[in-house]
C-alpha cells in the first residue's frame, strides 16, 4: 500500500470482485463525498449560512445546531442511492429501513462536537457499517464485533478521514485541488507510552473512585506513584480527541458520573463508542467502560449512552485494574483518592 493513493483507489483495492466488500466500499465512498460537502460548509461558516444557531433538540434531548441538521440531510442524500438496508442517525428518532435485502447497514453521528462551531474548533462525522442480520429490526442491537468498517472525519485545519476496513487503520487527508481524499498515513499504530490524558476536570467531584484515583496520580506527576509528569488535554470534540490519540497516544476519558443523566455516560454506543472502539483496537489501542470492553457491549436501544475510556492499551488496562481493585490501593500503592482533593498538595 502506497501513500498518496486516493480513497477510491484504496477502496477498489479492498473490494475487488467481492460483493459484500463492494457494498462497504460504495458506502464509504458515499460518506466521503458527503464529508467533502460538509467540509466546505464548515470552512465557509457564516458565508455558507452556518451560524451555529440552535434549531431545537433531537429526540434524545441534545441541542441541535443548524449544521447538525444540514449534515444529516447531506449524508442521508449521499447514501440514498446505494444498497443500504437500514440507516440510523443521531438526529433520527429511530432507524430508517431503506432496502430490506441489502447486506449492510450504516449508523452515523452526522456532526460530532457541534457545540464547537461558534468557537471555530474542530468538529466531525462518525460512522459505523455493520452486516444486516436476518432480523432487520435488530440491526443496531448487535455487539461492536458486528462492525465491518468504521471511520470518522475531522473538519479541522485539514479535513482528514480515519478509516478501518477491519485490516488496520488508514488516515486520508482531503486534497482540495482534486476534491479527493489521499492516503497520508497507512496502517497507523497508537504510540504506546505518551504522557497525555484528556478529561473534563470540572466534573471531578462527580467521578467514581477509580477515575478520581487515576487522574489524581496523573496530576501528582513525578511526585506521585507514577513517577512521571503528565499533560492534560480537553478539546470537547470526540473526533478531535480520537485523532490526537491516534497521532500522539495517551488516553481519553468520558466516564459515568454522579450527575443526573450521566450515570451511564453521555456518548452513544451505536454510532460513537462502537466505531471509535473498533478504530482504537485496529490501531493497537483499547476502549473500555472501565468494567467491560466496548466492542463486547450489545446495545439495548439505538441512542443508548455509555462511558468511554480509550487510547493506548496499557493506560486503558491500568484504569480497568483500578475498577477491579476493591480498595484501589493494590494498584496505586497510595491512599484512596477520597482522602485527598484532586488539586490539593
Amino acid at each position: 500500500m502506497n501513500e498518496g493513493l486516493t480513497l477510491q483507489e484504496r477502496l477498489d483495492e479492498f473490494s475487488a470482485s467481492d460483493s459484500l466488500r463492494r457494498a462497504i466500499a460504495d458506502a464509504v465512498a458515499a460518506l466521503a463525498q458527503a464529508a467533502i460537502h460538509i467540509s466546505g460548509l464548515t470552512r465557509r461558516g457564516a458565508l455558507a449560512g452556518v451560524t451555529g444557531q440552535t434549531e431545537g433538540r433531537n429526540t434524545d434531548g441534545d441541542i441541535q445546531k443548524d449544521l447538525d441538521l444540514r449534515a444529516d440531510r447531506i449524508i442521508r442524500s449521499a447514501l440514498g442511492s446505494f444498497a443500504i438496508a437500514v440507516l440510523a442517525s443521531e438526529e433520527m428518532a429511530k432507524p430508517e429501513i431503506l432496502n430490506r435485502g441489502a447486506a449492510i447497514s450504516v449508523a452515523v453521528d452526522p456532526l460530532d462536537g457541534s457545540s464547537n462551531i461558534n468557537t471555530n474548533m474542530s468538529v466531525g462525522t462518525i460512522f459505523s457499517i455493520v452486516r444486516t442480520p436476518a432480523d432487520i429490526d435488530t440491526t443496531f442491537m448487535q455487539s461492536g464485533e458486528a462492525q465491518l468498517a468504521a471511520g470518522f472525519v475531522v473538519y479541522g485545519p485539514q479535513t482528514s478521514l480515519v478509516l478501518t476496513l477491519g485490516r488496520g487503520v488508514d488516515v486520508f487527508t482531503l486534497d482540495s485541488d482534486g476534491d479527493a481524499f489521499r492516503l497520508i498515513r497507512p496502517m497507523i499504530q497508537i504510540p504506546a507510552d505518551t504522557a497525555e490524558f484528556a478529561i473534563n476536570a470540572s466534573n471531578q467531584r462527580h467521578w467514581e473512585a477509580p477515575i478520581q484515583a487515576y487522574i489524581e496520580d496523573c496530576i501528582a506527576g513525578a511526585d506521585g506513584v507514577r513517577r512521571k509528569d503528565f499533560n492534560m488535554r480537553w478539546i470537547g470534540s470526540l473526533v478531535a480527541e480520537a485523532y490526537r490519540i491516534l497521532t500522539r497516544g495517551g488516553i481519553f476519558l468520558y466516564p459515568a458520573d454522579a450527575r443526573d443523566g450521566y450515570s451511564e455516560g453521555r456518548l452513544r454506543l451505536v454510532y460513537e463508542a462502537h466505531p471509535m472502539a473498533f478504530i482504537m483496537e485496529q490501531a493497537g489501542g483499547a476502549a473500555s467502560t472501565g468494567h467491560a470492553r466496548i466492542l463486547d457491549l450489545v446495545p439495548r436501544a439505538l441512542h443508548q449512552r455509555v462511558p468511554l475510556i480509550m487510547g493506548s492499551r496499557e493506560k486503558v488496562r491500568r484504569l480497568e485494574r483500578l475498577y477491579m481493585s476493591p480498595d484501589i490501593k493494590s494498584e496505586r500503592n497510595a491512599p484512596l483518592f477520597a482522602n485527598r482533593g484532586l488539586f490539593r498538595n
